[in-house]
């Protein structure tokens, strides 16, 4: 129960220092282009501490769960005292104010970015690829049981071809005869095909190897084939590799690849969630009702925090760490969405503002002002009522039925 509490309060303490670090994107970047910020603070409620700091002031707030950036004239609408008027935001160029309002959503990418590279350096990355890694080698056994699909043991004397020529675990294997592989399945279509003497090319920390294996002639059911079904042994070529399910270990240069290559992947799924995000708030509904959790239920910091000391305690690691960075892509692209009063929501009125002001220029027309912001405050409203019931039903979720880890 103490590791479980002390990994609780590790990830929190997680969310809340990704907070602050979105929020100081904000307030260094504002600050760099000449903006005034007036306070920049972590958290919400009544004011623990603060300090000023030149023309900014510094603070914690009682309850650690968000913060703010305050920059002079955001809007027009602000009000800005007279020494503030001409460093308002508002009257800085469109790539400036974009930049800033920017920033946080950068912060999270750069942050998610380095937590998996130090993962793929110490711990390793998840294979979701189905890259060619290799896992294990081992013997190449004579036959298997076409029913269960069920390998033999290995034998004395069984010839094992993948160690032999000196393929070791981690390798990623490049190409087989003179064959490019991207995947594991390509990988093993043109290992069964072969006989005898094969060229294999391996990427190991960088550096590519070519090696002369001996492929082993081997009795195989055809690939695809499922217990129990009615199979048929075959001549198959063979060399003793199992792919790599679990983690793949990184060194310090082929890292970075590995790095934005399953940064992408996770840039992926997350725009799948949120795309998926409004059909599983029932599922959300029912778990408040008592009924079996849904794994893929949308979940609030409550219900990652909880996940995340699960982890912990099981000594997952890997499986706290991921949830990390993902929390700090999704918060990332989340907060880009162009609806107010989300940054993405104020970048895109900008961006409104600036083409606007180039088409009127083209047909000789003075600029148009900055955007009315009191127009958009019924569908602002409607938003924020929304996001609140959202936020407020997977915290309840999360706090009546989480989701756990088995």
């Amino acid at each position: 129960m103490l590791i479980w509490l002390l990994g609780l309060v590790l990830f929190a303490l997680g969310i809340c220092v990704s907070v602050a670090l979105h929020e100081a994107g904000h307030m260094y970047t504002a600050k760099m282009f000449g903006m005034k910020v007036r306070r920049y603070f972590v958290g919400f409620g009544p004011k623990i501490f603060s300090f000023r700091r030149g023309e900014t002031e510094y603070g914690l707030k009682a309850i650690p769960l968000g913060g703010f950036c305050d920059i002079a004239g955001m809007t027009a609408l602000d009000e800005v005292t007279p020494d503030e008027a001409p460093r308002a935001m508002w009257r800085y160029p469109a790539w400036k104010r974009v930049v800033v309002l920017s920033a946080g959503s950068i912060t999270h990418f750069i942050l998610g970015f380095i937590i998996l590279y130090l993962m793929a350096v110490s711990m390793g990355l998840p294979n979701y690829t189905d890259r060619p890694f290799v896992g294990a080698t081992s013997c190449a056994p004579a036959t298997q049981d076409p029913k269960t699909l069920k390998q033999e043991d290995c034998k004395p004397g069984d010839p094992s071809p993948a160690s032999a020529a000196g393929i070791k675990v981690g390798d990623e294997i490049i190409s087989v005869d003179g064959q490019r592989v991207e995947t594991w399945d390509a990988a093993v279509k043109k290992i069964r095909d072969l006989r005898g003497e094969a060229t294999f090319v391996v990427d190991r920390d960088g550096q590519e190897m070519t090696l002369k294996v001996d492929v082993a002639t081997v009795q195989r059911v055809p690939v695809g084939s499922k217990p129990g079904g009615d199979n048929k042994l075959t001549e198959a070529g063979a060399v003793g590799i199992a792919q790599s399910g679990d983690l793949i270990q990184y060194g310090g240069l082929t890292a970075i690849g590995g790095t934005v290559a399953f940064t992408g992947e996770m840039f992926a799924k997350t725009w799948e969630g949120l795309m998926k995000f409004p059909e599983k708030i029932p599922a959300v509904v029912r778990a408040i009702g008592g009924e079996e959790n849904d794994p893929e239920r949308p979940v609030s910091v409550v219900g990652a925090s909880v996940i995340g000391a699960d982890a912990a305690e099981r000594g997952i690691w890997s499986i706290f760490v991921l949830m990390l960075a993902a929390l700090n892509f999704f918060v990332g692209v989340f907060n880009l969405l162009p609806l107010l009063p989300l940054d993405g929501g104020h970048i895109a009125i900008t961006l409104y503002e600036r083409v606007r002001d180039m088409i009127r220029k083209l047909r000789g027309l003075a600029p148009g002002g900055p955007v009315d912001y009191t127009r958009l405050t019924g569908i602002t409203m409607v938003l924020v009522v929304i996001g609140g019931a959202v936020v407020l039903l997977t915290v309840t979720a999360d706090v009546v039925n989480p989701i756990r880890l088995q």
